[in-house]
């Protein structure tokens, strides 16, 4: 099973170039952030001409997450993260599909640092930690899947030193992501590429995808019954390169049918 997440920072102005990887990627589920677009206008019908099923929460401008899937009937679990019944950004949803627990999430920016965005994006990060924790112990595949923005480390950003004082890379917000890991959660990329630099995303100024100044900051966090059947993670970075794109490039990973197999030492009966 192949799962994806990808921000595409407009569905219907970007429709051409997500209709396009869709197409040439053809992921079985996919999280998608920056809807930018009410409910009324998700291009449902574009999507489904394509073989995928979806739900999604839009809102006017800003914001919207939605999950496709090709491979089975999706099954809403959680239209937003708990915690705040006050909070209106629609940054998260969660469903079952396929015998996985899928969330997809967009997570506040927070600049400019400090502030009441920055003071958000800490509290939106503290509800995450709780609702997440209840999540990494079930016995099912769990992947949580979106924009997190945050660089977790110094390889995850091209020049470390011009981004100490952003909100991406505040040492507060490496800690929220480092406490996540903890609970137990698998960062797929660095699993499978622990020592590479690697990003996700690249301004659209300056040429910074054709010099890779870019971050890290989509990420894929799996529980133990999923992170026992990954067998690659990689970004797709051919969107990234094409007209009227979006600024960040799709994080995929592919999941065995079964957990793998380890090998036995020698010797053991």
């Amino acid at each position: 099973m192949k799962i994806a997440t990808f921000n595409v920072n407009g569905v219907n102005g970007r429709l051409p170039v997500l209709l396009r990887w869709l197409e040439l990627a053809q992921p079985d589920i996919v999280c998608l952030q920056e809807l930018k677009a009410p409910d009324e206008r998700f291009p449902e019908r574009a999507i489904r001409d394509l073989g995928y099923e979806a739900i999604w929460h839009g809102q006017k401008s800003w914001n919207g997450v939605a999950i496709l899937s090709r491979v089975g009937e999706i099954h809403e679990t959680r239209p937003a993260l708990p915690g705040d019944p006050d909070d209106s950004h629609s940054r998260y949803i969660e469903a079952a599909v396929n015998g996985v627990l899928i969330a997809g999430l967009y997570l506040p920016n927070g600049n400019p640092r400090p502030g009441p965005k920055f003071d958000y994006k800490l509290r939106w990060f503290d509800r995450l930690h709780d609702h997440l924790s209840e999540l990494v112990g079930l016995d099912a595949p769990v992947v949580i899947a979106g924009d997190f923005n945050v660089m977790p480390t110094d390889l995850d950003v091209y020049a470390p030193g011009r981004w100490r004082d952003d909100a991406l890379f505040a040492p507060e917000v490496r800690a929220a992501y480092a406490r996540l890991l903890e609970q137990g959660w698998t960062d797929a990329l660095r699993a499978l590429h622990p020592g590479e630099p690697i990003y996700s995303f690249w301004k659209y100024w300056r040429d910074s995808f054709q010099r890779d100044a870019g971050l890290r900051i989509d990420h894929i966090l799996l529980n133990k019954p999923a992170a026992a059947r990954l067998v690659a993670a990689e970004v797709d970075r051919r969107p990234r390169a094409w007209q009227k794109t979006s600024d960040h490039a799709p994080v995929w990973i592919e999941l065995a049918d079964r957990p793998k197999r380890t090998r036995r030492p020698k010797g053991d009966a």
